[in-house]
Parts: structure tokens; sequence; C-alpha cells
């Protein structure tokens, strides 16, 4: 289906005009096409979108705007910013536009700091390159742009390192970077993609409050259709290097033309709309904001260890235990002058055969300490642990061995998971080789056998990681953790990093195997929508314990505790009119939860 693409008109104030923009990649002596005549225009105060998979140009067509892509590159067209061209201009002149006129917000910002020196001596030596002020007003200032971002210690923040902050106080630490200069265009590349909700909410306030306050033009690359939704005023569809629609984000999201982008936000996960009855989400925090101003009736939950939210409605008939923590402590031991931190307090929790439990949580909460001990790569401190009938409160190496053979792993980088010198054959038929003895001819009618059950054609044994997409490595990931039948399967945020096409894929894939094979698992994510696909209950983590645990429209339709709630309400609809709404009401819960604070 073939479908016009309208540009937005010209206009007095558009900060950025790119017209008939082309890149091309040398490859083996060939130009490959990575971008095709791509136009829009962006004015001061707006945020423009550029959605699309990986692979379609998004990125590749925004870092051509700085001159930031490969001397394998060859870039066409015209790129105006406030009517001056830049394409063609020589690295001299482009630096007086980079970081003072036009700043970009990587996607990583682990990796886009310099991780020996401190965040404020970065944002010093940016001030100071561009405005000559001495070292003690560029402190001031960049102490001033570490508070207008909201980080909770900005005088902390400016002496600590990289690694020592949290990922969203990494990225307001870059956003803090990026805005040191008032630029006019703010270019934000995937800004909130490793972020967990309620950080990512507030980020995208924070954007969206800059771009009022200081007129910015903003370029908001993504392939998060909540976060449009959220953020954006218009949107330009990507595939394969071409734009294929162009609108306002309500047009195009109530009426979507082009049958890429019609698909595109079909596979995007709804929270509250997994099978049977959809869950009104903005009645469920209508509801919370009327319980917390006293005009509805507290719902009845059981105190469980922790204060844990409890839901006393019966879930479906389970199987018996396959990994139980009972009141479980887990502690990472103190070094020197560092105390030692109790990651994990006193919690309770069990995975039934054949159930999907969602852990859910933010960074630090820890869930992904939870899931490694499920599988004895960290001891618990004080508790109890059985893992499929064996006893790991005290684990040793042969009980740890004894366990992997009947528990898989799933990670969240498939791409670091796999070894890129073995091939795929290799990777899913090395636990069979180790654990059974398995070699020759049975074990590559047991590699094919996997492959099929992860849809992919046989003939993929034979390639290495690098040849396949992140699609197909997190397949070959899944195949590998289910080569053992184990009983139990743990999923450390498998789909984070994937389009939202490839996502709904593997979400499928993983919900088919689950009811094939029957398997426990224990499934860990920051997203509540993909959560809300697969699982039978949801255990909600806050600061190392269990805040809440019940069914999936127990949580999602009558969520008790205040952190679930403002969960809920961070996570963003691709529904530009009834985000609206939901930002209003997370405003409200906010409010209501600094009053309490008070």
């Amino acid at each position: 289906m073939s479908t016009p693409v309208s540009t937005a008109p010209a206009t007095a104030t558009a900060v950025v005009e790119v017209t008939d923009l082309s890149v091309d990649f040398a490859v083996d002596d060939v130009w490959t096409p990575a971008v095709k005549h791509l136009n829009y225009q962006i004015a001061s105060g707006e945020v423009l979108a550029l959605v699309g998979e990986s692979g379609s140009g998004k990125s590749v067509s925004s870092m051509s705007i700085l001159g930031l892509l490969p001397r394998n590159a060859r870039v066409t067209g015209s790129v105006r910013f406030n009517g001056n061209e830049l394409l063609g201009l020589r690295s001299a002149q482009m630096r007086e536009y980079r970081g003072k006129e036009i700043a970009v917000i990587f996607q990583e910002p682990m990796t886009a700091l310099n991780p020996v020196f401190t965040v404020g001596s970065q944002i010093v030596e940016t001030l100071r390159i561009h405005y000559g002020i001495s070292p003690h007003e560029a402190a001031e200032r960049a102490i001033e742009l570490l508070t207008l971002v909201e980080m909770p210690d900005p005088q902390k923040a400016f002496n600590s390192y990289p690694h020592q902050l949290s990922g969203g106080q990494r990225q307001r630490a870059m956003i803090a970077q990026s805005i040191s200069c008032d630029p006019k265009l703010l270019i934000a590349d995937e800004p909130t993609t490793a972020l967990d909700v309620t950080v990512q909410a507030e980020i995208l306030d924070l954007i969206r409050n800059l771009a009022g306050k200081l007129g910015s033009a903003v370029l908001l690359i993504t392939h998060d259709m909540g976060v449009v939704a959220d953020l954006a005023d218009r949107i330009v569809v990507m595939r394969q290097g071409e734009a294929v629609e162009t609108g306002s984000v309500a047009g195009v999201f109530a009426d979507p033309q082009h049958e890429y982008t019609q698909t595109l936000l079909d596979a995007v996960p709804r929270l509250g709309q997994a099978g049977g009855e959809a869950i009104d989400l903005t009645a469920t925090l209508e509801n919370v904001v009327e319980a917390e101003h006293g005009d509805a009736a507290p719902a009845t939950v059981q105190s469980g260890p922790g204060h844990t939210a409890v839901h006393d409605e019966p879930t479906q008939d389970l199987g018996a235990p396959v990994l139980q923590f009972t009141d479980a402590v887990i502690e990472y031991a103190g070094r020197g002058r560092v105390k030692a931190f109790r990651a994990i307090d006193h919690v309770d929790l069990t995975v039934h055969e054949g159930e999907v439990v969602g852990l859910v949580g933010e960074s630090g909460s820890g869930k992904t300490t939870l899931g490694r001990a499920a599988i004895g790569l960290l001891p618990i401190t004080e508790g109890k642990l059985e893992v499929t009938g064996v006893d790991l409160s005290k684990p040793t190496r042969s009980l740890v061995r004894s366990v992997h053979k009947n528990a898989g792993i799933v990670f969240q980088d498939p791409a670091s998971s796999l070894n890129p010198r073995m091939t795929i054959g290799q990777s899913i038929g090395e636990p069979l080789f180790l654990a059974k003895g398995i070699k020759g001819g049975a074990l590559s009618r047991e590699v094919d056998t996997l492959l099929d059950s992860v849809r992919l054609p046989r003939t993929y044994a034979t390639r290495y990681p690098h040849e396949l997409s992140g699609g197909q490595k997190q397949r070959i990931g899944i195949a590998r953790a289910l080569a053992l039948k184990p009983a139990l399967l743990i999923a450390d945020e498998p789909t984070s990093a994937l389009d939202v096409s490839v996502q709904a894929t593997v979400l499928e894939l993983l919900k088919d195997l689950q009811r094939e094979f029957r398997f426990a698992c224990l499934f860990i994510t920051h997203d509540l929508a993909v959560i809300d696909v697969l699982a039978d209950r949801i255990a909600v983590m806050h600061h190392g314990r269990l805040a809440e645990i019940g069914t999936r429209d127990q949580i999602l339709r009558d969520p008790q505790d205040p952190y679930t709630q403002r969960l809920i309400a961070a996570v963003p609809l691709p529904d530009p009119a009834v985000q609206r709404e939901r930002r209003e009401l997370r405003a409200q819960i906010l409010a209501a939860g600094a009053d309490e604070d008070r």
C-alpha cells in the first residue's frame, strides 16, 4: 500500500528544515542507501518524533545534521538551521553549532559520559569551551543546571562519577550537559529506552518542560509509541530509510494511513488489554485519586510479611511449587568504608508449575538480584530458598549444578550472552553436551528440534551471532535456555531492547512455549504492558521488599500499595488523548504523595 507523504507547511519560525536528505554508506565499494529523500521541519517549542524500527534510518538521518557519521557516509540534500546550511561545513565551523546551538541526548548515558571525569567537570568543560567563563562561574552554572533537571542532590551529583549515579540520574546529568548552552535544537535519541517507567515519565516531563521554557525545537527518535503519544506534537514514520507517513500525532494515531504505520501501532503492547475484558486504566487511576481524597472505600487486602499488600481473591488452580523464597534476605557484603547493602529484605515469593509470575519494579528494587539467587548465582543471607525441590539456602557447587539442569535463564542482551566465536548450533547444543554428554548426530537432531521450537530455520545452526538480527538472537537465547527442558525459566528483561514488532513476536513465542512445556517462569521486567501479556500473577518490588502481589487483573485494576499506583500512573499509553488525561491524573497522585511525605 503506497501513501503520499505530506510535509509540514513552511513556517517563519522553523528552527530546522530538512529537505531531500539522503544518506548512503560505502560497503564493499558499493553505495548502500540508508536514508532516502527525507523531508521535515521543526518549529520553536515543537516536538517532532521520528519513529520506526531498527535500521529504518532514524538515528542515521539525525546524526547527519551534526556531521557525526563515519567517513564512509555520503550525505546529500539540505539541512538548514535558522536559515543557515549545515551540510558541507568544515569541522571547525560545525563545532560552533555542536553543543551550543544543537545538542544531543544519547540513548546510553553510560557510554556517552566520560567515565574518568566527574559529572560536574564534564558540564563545566562544555560551559567554558563555549562561553569562556571562569571555573567558579561554570561550576555555579552547572549546579543550577543539575537543579533544573531535578537531580535529587545536585551538589553530590556534581562531584560524582557516572558509575556512581543511577540510570535515571545519569540521563538527567546528560540532559543537564545538553541544555547547558540553551540549544535551539535538542536531538533526543531514544532518551528513555533503558529507563524504568517512573523515571521515564519524569524524563519526558522534563523534556516537555524544557521545550516550553527554552523554546527549543526537539527531535525525538524512538520506537516507543507510548512515548510519542506522551511527548510529541508531530510524527514522521520511517521504514527502510523512507518516510512513509507524516502528520500530527493525534491524526496519525487516530487514523493511520500507511500499512506499515498500522502494523507498528497494532504491535504495541497496551497495558490492561491482554486477554479478556480490557482494563480501563484511566478509571483505575481516577479511583486511586478518589481514594486519596477520601471519596472511595478502601479495598480489603491482607498484610503479609514486610507489609506486602496481598490480594485475597483466589488465583487459578496452581501446580506444585517450583521456586519458593521464604522470608529471604540477600545482602551484599561491605568493603572498607562501604557498609553492607541489603538488596532483598524478607521476601516471600512462590512460583508454581505452569505459572508465569511477573516481577516488576524500578532499577535497584531487587528484581534481578532475586532472579540471580533463584538459579544459585547469589546466596541468600537469611531465610529459605527452594528451587526445583533442591534446598539452596546454603548453596554448594554440586547443589547449584543440580539446579542448573532444571533451570534456564534468558538474558536482557542476547548479543552479549552468546559467544561470538561459536556457531548458533554450538551455542544451543552446549548445555546438552555438558549436562547430558549428547554429541554427534544426536546433538544435531536436538539442535534442529530446538530451532523448530523457536520458529527459526534449521540452516541457522551454521551461522554466527553477528549474522542474526536482535530478535533472532533472542530466540536463540530462549532455545538455549530451554535445551534441558527446565522446570523453571528465569527471563530477565528479555524484550526491553527489541523493536515493538519483534517484541510482540518474541512474547507470543514465549507464551506458546510456556503453554507447550508447562515450565514455571519468573519474568523480570520494568514494563507493565509486557508483563500484562504473559503473567498469571504480578509481584511488585520496591526497595528490596515485595510491595504487592496478586493476579494480573488485581494489580492493574485495584492497586493497593502507593508505589504500585505510581508505577501504573507512569506507564505511557499509545493514545494521545488518553495519555493527556493520565498525565493530569498522575500529577494529582504525585501531588498527594508529596503532601503525605510532608
